[in-house]
């Protein structure tokens, strides 16, 4: 039922932004409403959003913008291990449950290096 009534939402959308109006007045569903939401108010904050597409999956350069790192840094993760990848011919691909147990695991870190300065300025008297 869900997907029937997004991919109405979707498609009245498509129709309405097909007829080049400067505004689109279309009703949709509280699920989809719900779902668009969030995106506009990332885009408005001035975030980069992107969607996946396939298995959940995305290129090296969108997890550059999706960690906001540079694509060789990206690159430079996969080669030390640090983030998984498949590759499909070629190219690579990058699981995004991956970029999110990196992210995770960098915050920690760094949270432990902050930590540590924070307590060697402290006993050195700096603050």
């Amino acid at each position: 039922m869900a997907e029937a009534v997004l991919s109405r939402d979707a498609e009245a959308i498509e129709r309405s932004l097909a007829t080049k109006a400067k505004e689109v007045v279309v009703p949709i569903s509280r699920e989809a409403a719900e779902f668009i939401a969030p995106l506009l108010k990332a885009k408005a904050s001035g975030r980069e959003v992107i969607v996946a597409h396939g298995l959940n999956e995305v290129t090296p350069s969108e997890a550059a913008a999706i960690l906001g790192v540079s694509r060789p840094q990206v690159y430079r993760l996969m080669d030390k291990g640090l983030v998984p990848f498949r590759r499909v011919g070629t190219h690579a691909r990058i699981p995004l449950e991956a970029l999110k147990v990196w992210q995770a695991s960098e915050k920690e870190r760094r949270e432990a290096a902050l930590d540590k300065l924070a307590a060697l300025s402290n006993e050195t008297g700096l603050v």
